[in-house]
């Protein structure tokens, strides 16, 4: 009795409305080219079968899987909202604050170092205000004494201003 070979189906389906020429995939990861993680693409069966699913960086566009990454989405978004509302209090408290720093400086007031985003993130820091030196938006370090106003990105959507004194060290001539 001879054998009738059947081809072998594939467990990807395509995509409702469409012929044989594409399948909705779930990014599971960002994929150069095609999209960021949590998009719904459509791509060839082969390169989905071959590339995309065996290394994991999509998965099959169920009902399932959409619901669960929508939800996802609107956890991000509240997580991103909350961060931001912080971030705009720590901006308010920055803006209200001065720092003052001392430095060793001759007559002229040109100081002998120089006062730089570290230092003046250390003195925010000592006040309880959480500011990173990649925060503070300086052109170069501070040689001179005076006073300074910087601005200070806290987030892409958050800027600010802090005052900063640099006076000469107490009892220096």
């Amino acid at each position: 009795m001879p054998r009738t070979r059947t081809k072998k189906r594939s467990k990807l389906t395509p995509a409702p409305g469409t012929t044989r020429s594409a399948v909705e995939l779930l990014l599971a990861e960002d994929v150069d080219g095609l999209g960021e993680a949590g998009e719904i693409v459509r791509v060839k069966p082969g390169y989905a079968r071959n590339y995309l699913l065996p290394h994991g960086y999509a998965t099959v566009a169920t009902e399932n899987n959409k619901r669960a990454v929508e939800r996802h989405r609107e956890k991000l978004v509240e997580v991103e909202q909350e961060r931001l509302k912080s971030v705009k209090k720590l901006a308010e408290a920055v803006e209200r604050y001065s720092v003052t720093l001392e430095a060793n400086a001759n007559e002229e007031g040109q100081l002998y170092g120089s006062i730089l985003a570290h230092d003046i993130s250390k003195a925010l820091k000592a006040a309880s205000l959480d500011v990173e030196p990649e925060h503070l938006m300086l052109d170069g370090p501070l040689k001179q004494c005076g006073m300074y106003t910087l601005k200070v990105k806290l987030h892409e959507k958050v800027q600010t201003d802090v005052k900063v004194w640099v006076v000469p060290t107490a009892g220096a001539e």
